[in-house]
């Protein structure tokens, strides 16, 4: 499924957040989104998930959702947001139990994703037990079994020790090469963005404006031994939202 942002703008009372924006996220595509503090990358999310009406513009769904999805927008946050009280398979089969699934495909699903996600193992297992990068395989296991067209990620990864966040960065990118899902994934880190994301779209300064969208022509099968092309994009990545994150961070500390 694609995803038409046509002349998007959003304010929050008199706070200008958004300013005309325009994107196509392509099915099958992972987009990445960067920008400096403040400058609407979360709210755009929100924007493009449902969860805010825009102050302007609109957000097209356009096609058809896979075979089986049951939510076709979904979302992964930092925040593990897991119950505590149940397993690893537990917490996966939440989201299947108000769909009216029979107990054998809500079996085959979590099987499933645990197997995509690595967490067959510990399917017994409870939160407490795992380890940051672990709970945030739950997290995204639980997206995945609802098969979404679309996955919406907001920082998932920045709750994280860097080594793990490494680790899961790999993983995530053959889960994405895998299956070909659409994807916007939110980051500060534009290390993340270039190994995950075909498109980078960098936001300017409140209120967020496109100032660039920067494309990442290496495969992603070769990007985790192409550290001198992807430094490379990251640096002029870095050129373009240095000066508004400076100025983005003496607003929040003489705000």
């Amino acid at each position: 499924m694609r995803l038409d942002v046509h002349h998007l703008s959003h304010r929050y009372g008199g706070l200008p957040v958004l300013d005309d924006v325009s994107l196509v996220v392509d099915s099958g595509e992972v987009v990445a989104v960067v920008g400096p503090s403040g400058c609407g990358k979360s709210t755009l999310l929100a924007v493009l998930g449902g969860l805010l009406q825009p102050s302007a513009g609109q957000v097209l769904q356009v096609g058809t959702p896979p075979a089986g999805c049951l939510n076709p927008l979904t979302y992964v946050f930092q925040d593990f947001a897991l119950l505590p009280w149940r397993s690893v398979a537990g917490n996966v089969e939440l989201v299947l139990l108000d769909h009216g699934l029979p107990r054998t495909e809500r079996r085959a699903r979590v099987d499933e994703v645990l197997a995509l996600t690595g967490l067959t193992a510990f399917r017994t297992a409870y939160p407490k037990q795992l380890s940051g990068g672990m709970r945030q395989r739950v997290g995204i296991a639980r997206a995945l079994a609802v098969r979404p067209a679309v996955l919406l990620m907001d920082e998932p990864l920045s709750a994280l020790d860097a080594q793990t966040r490494m680790l899961l960065l790999d993983e995530f990118a053959a889960l994405f090469a895998g299956m070909a899902v659409t994807a916007v994934y939110v980051t500060h880190n534009l290390a993340e963005a270039v190994r995950l994301a075909g498109r980078i779209v960098v936001l300017s300064r409140r209120p967020g404006r496109i100032r660039e969208i920067v494309p990442v022509p290496i495969p992603v099968a070769r990007r985790a031994t192409a550290g001198s092309d992807l430094a490379r994009i990251e640096d002029h990545l870095w050129n373009l939202i240095r000066d508004d994150a400076a100025e983005a961070n003496r607003e929040l500390v003489d705000g």
